[in-house]
């Protein structure tokens, strides 16, 4: 892996609007490389500043002109490619004015897929597995076009956090009333 071919791979896929890789993705854009090589040149990218290790399998390309407020969000979403996941629970009730309290560096995801917390340098991501069937998940979601992963409605991601049994206490139940 050449580096200043991996700047002009990086730099084509920027203008595309992406700049968060999962590693088979990136091993797919260096064909060339063996197995071996391609480990050895990713890791030179990271301490060469050129990608940014996100969690276990996941970079960000920091330099990137289309790297955005959601860089958290869309390395959630390269962690279950296959899930059906969305903003739910303090986040998004902190969106929208039914928490004071704003959880800052974390955020909430509800997921089709296995529960998990990881830890990035963008902040921790928390998913929660719903056994809720697709169809029902899909009927209290929305998709906003900026960005990268659905957001749940008021009423849905205030039955989720009932659902999970997190503190309800801190929910202003009046800015709830409008959806």
């Amino acid at each position: 892996m050449n580096r200043t071919r991996a700047i002009e791979i990086l730099r084509r896929w920027d203008k595309q609007g992406r700049y968060v890789f999962t590693r088979s993705q990136l091993a797919r854009l260096f064909p060339e490389d063996s197995p071996k090589t391609f480990t050895e040149g990713l890791q030179r990218l990271v301490k060469a500043g050129l990608l940014v290790r996100a969690c276990r399998g996941i970079y960000v390309n920091p330099h990137a002109q289309s790297f955005d407020s959601h860089v958290i969000e869309h390395i959630a979403r390269a962690q279950r490619p296959g899930a059906c996941s969305y903003v739910s629970l303090e986040s998004m009730l902190a969106e929208f004015g039914a928490i004071s309290q704003i959880p800052v560096d974390r955020l909430t995801v509800m997921t089709t897929g296995r529960k998990g917390i990881y830890r990035t340098p963008y902040g921790v991501i928390e998913f929660t597995h719903t056994k809720r069937p697709v169809a029902d998940v899909l009927a209290g979601i929305r998709q906003i076009e900026a960005r990268p992963l659905r957001i749940a409605t008021k009423a849905t991601a205030w039955r989720d956090l009932k659902r999970v049994g997190r503190n309800v206490g801190m929910v202003d139940r009046k800015a709830l009333g409008d959806d």
